[in-house]
């Protein structure tokens, strides 16, 4: 028997094992499957090369669980050890038997995982004691047993093993016992083990015999050794890529594209990316490409790796060549996994400009889900818009698509305002937005639907883009004004009216939580609707952009503004004006007379005060100031109250103003009852 230390530099390296080397402790039978897995790769590499010339037999990995004995045995029919690879890869944690086998292989152990001995020792994470019972594949080897108690020390003994390869029996400790239980092990087989290269057996299957499961003596293999990623894909149908997806993502749609990446220069990379169907909540589809090192599962964290926009997208990547450290759970930054990067992200634009040259037709049916992905593309990574803006799309909101170009060339005439500047009109909601859609359809103008959850910043993002272009949401002004061909006729009513009108219009408008409105009167023919409401376009895009950039919570905060919009020449305006004549001209009289007086006398006390010094100016003309600038609010409220008043009892403009309000969403409640009853009134 041999007994002695592991080759360390601290007696603490166990405790930092089971808490700092792995960023889980599931992760130690990833670990310990991946050796046996290398053990019998290797294995292989030494036959095919004419090194080992006896029987291969069942190279099967099997994993057991013994709940009474409290123990978790992996074994293997690999290449195994000797007594001296012991001392040298297990007691030695600085070596590593992987790099001395690829050293001599390297042309034929491209299947080779591991960090095999530090690896080995993640084991400890979850055991007080590891045993290792295993036989060389060398002529003459005897087998060999070591043991240790999570301690630096060890024992080797003489052992019993009828054929080649290792059994490494783990003791789970008290506080690992979930590691004991058949269904938690199964899961994580499932997880890190699906894809691994060699077969992989947990207990045997069952099937249904007198009204229970019952063991059959067939092998229950967890794993699939030859994945799709790993067949050429010329061989491969539309079906078996279907069928993939579903293996790894139960119960989704089926995918709309797939790209299947086989690379092996200047890097080594395989894989399937799929693009699913998403339109909406990006952040819950995130997390779903799965990487792998060699057929092993890594992470599904792959930020580093791929592109952030590519990160929506589901399916596998497998490289041995991305860099990872000894837990093999977070990828290194380094220069290769910008170039593994890169190529991904050429790839993807690659097979999307194909698959959009090559049938037009099908990429427009499934444009409304792909933009999500080209959006966020262009938002999140400078370089692709490049790369996309041959194959983005823009849908009218007749449902026909146009490339970017296509579009500014239909456009372009008609759709110039008199600056030189092309208005890209657009709608976010067809049904909310159906009124100022047709009034811009009724000028012969396009209007494009942009109703996508990242619509509005890339709109922000194509006027930096397009050369002298702006882009205006529909409702976001009067139509004349949206496009400005000349100056906007200017409304005949003289500044009184003009203001009377307004507050009547002001004076009955609802409280609404977070909303301000402004009035103003317009001349915009008799043919255009008499009320209209708008939307300022930079606040609301503000707000918008604010959901998606932090930095700019402040514009969230703020009330919504929206302007409505008085039809001076419409005849309904026209009556409202008239009968506020007729039936208020008399009061009013008196009352704007005096406040034109008294506004005369603050004009003239102004420019007299503004000649003097402040301290040159006495009290009793300071006295005098206060007491007219008084006098002129009392008469305008004066003159508000009486306005306020017949509007109050102004059916059709409370009816106009409901209706405004009704167009844009906004009636709700017990406002949308009056409403009701006093439109079935107003019909009788």
């Amino acid at each position: 028997m041999q007994k002695g230390n592991i080759g360390v530099t601290t007696e603490n390296i166990f405790p930092v094992i089971k808490k700092f080397l792995y960023s889980d402790h599931e992760i130690f039978l990833r670990e310990m499957l991946s050796n046996a897995v290398d053990a019998t790769q290797k294995m292989k590499t030494l036959a095919e090369k004419g090194e080992f010339n006896g029987e291969l037999g069942d190279l099967t990995v099997r994993v057991s669980l013994d709940e009474k004995n409290k123990t978790l045995t992996i074994s293997d029919n690999g290449i195994g050890m000797t007594e001296e690879e012991i001392d040298k890869y297990i007691n030695q944690i600085a070596f590593s038997g992987v790099n001395d086998f690829l050293n001599k292989y390297k042309d034929n152990a491209n299947a080779i995982i591991g960090h095999f001995g530090l690896g080995f020792y993640s084991a400890f994470m979850v055991s007080d004691k590891v045993e290792i019972i295993t036989k060389s594949y060398k002529d003459g080897a005897k087998a060999v047993k070591w043991s240790c108690d999570g301690s630096p020390s060890f024992e080797i003994d003489d052992a019993e093993k009828a054929g080649r390869g290792s059994d490494i029996i783990l003791h789970i400790s008290d506080d690992c016992k979930e590691f004991l239980e058949k269904n938690r092990i199964q899961g994580l087989l499932n997880k890190y083990c699906k894809f691994m290269p060699v077969p992989i057996a947990f207990g045997k299957k069952t099937e249904w015999k007198d009204g229970k499961q019952v063991e059959t003596e067939e092998d229950n293999i967890v794993n699939s050794v030859e994945p799709l990623w790993t067949k050429t894909p010329s061989t491969l149908k539309d079906e078996d890529y279907k069928k993939f997806y579903h293996e790894l993502y139960p119960m989704q749609d089926d995918p709309l594209f797939w790209i299947h990446l086989n690379v092996d220069y200047p890097f080594n990379l395989t894989g399937i990316l799929y693009f699913p169907r998403i339109k909406s909540n990006i952040d819950l589809q995130r997390n779903k490409i799965q990487l792998y090192c060699n057929q092993v599962f890594v992470t599904d964290q792959v930020e580093g790796i791929v592109p952030d926009f590519l990160t929506l997208l589901h399916g596998v990547i497998d490289s041995p060549d991305i860099p990872l450290n000894v837990s093999r759970s977070y990828l290194q930054s380094d220069r290769d996994v910008k170039k593994i990067s890169t190529y991904i992200t050429k790839k993807v634009a690659d097979r999307l400009n194909s698959i959009f040259k090559e049938n037009r037709k099908e990429y427009e049916s499934k444009w409304d889900d792909l933009k999500l992905f080209i959006n966020y593309g262009m938002l999140s990574q400078e370089d692709f818009y490049d790369r996309a803006k041959d194959f983005t799309l823009f849908k009218d909101v007749d449902g026909k698509h146009f490339t970017l170009d296509e579009y500014k060339t239909l456009i372009k005439d008609n759709q110039t305002d008199k600056d030189g500047q092309t208005i890209y009109l657009y709608a976010t909601n067809k049904e909310d937005q159906y009124s100022y859609i047709e009034a811009a359809k009724d000028k012969g103008y396009s209007v494009l639907l942009l109703d996508g959850q990242l619509d509005v910043p890339t709109v922000s993002m194509f006027e930096q883009k397009f050369e002298k272009s702006r882009f205006m949401r529909v409702d976001s002004d009067i139509i004349d004004r949206l496009i400005v061909k000349e100056d906007i006729k200017k409304s005949e009513l003289d500044s009184d009216h003009a203001d009377n009108l307004s507050y009547a219009f002001r004076s009955q408008l609802p409280n609404i939580d977070k909303v301000e409105f402004g009035v103003e009167v317009q001349a915009l023919g008799e043919e255009a609707q008499p009320v209209l409401i708008t939307q300022s376009e930079y606040m609301r895009r503000m707000k918008d952009i604010s959901r998606y950039q932090s930095g700019m919570s402040f514009y969230a905060q703020m009330p919504d503004s929206y302007s409505l919009v008085l039809n001076s020449d419409h005849p309904l305006i026209k009556g409202i004006i008239a009968d506020e004549d007729e039936k208020c001209g008399e009061t009013l009289k008196p009352v704007i007379s005096e406040i034109k007086g008294q506004q005369a006398r603050l004009s003239a006390l102004h420019q007299s005060q503004s000649k003097k010094k402040p301290e040159e100016v006495t009290q009793e003309e300071k006295d005098d100031l206060a007491a007219t600038e008084k006098s002129l609010a009392e008469q305008r409220d004066k003159k508000n109250e009486i306005i306020a008043g017949y509007a109050k009892d102004n059916k059709i403009l409370h009816q106009l103003i409901d209706l405004a309000l009704l167009q844009n969403g906004m009636l709700k409640g017990s406002a949308l009852d009056a409403f009701i009853k006093r439109s079935v009134a107003l019909i009788k």
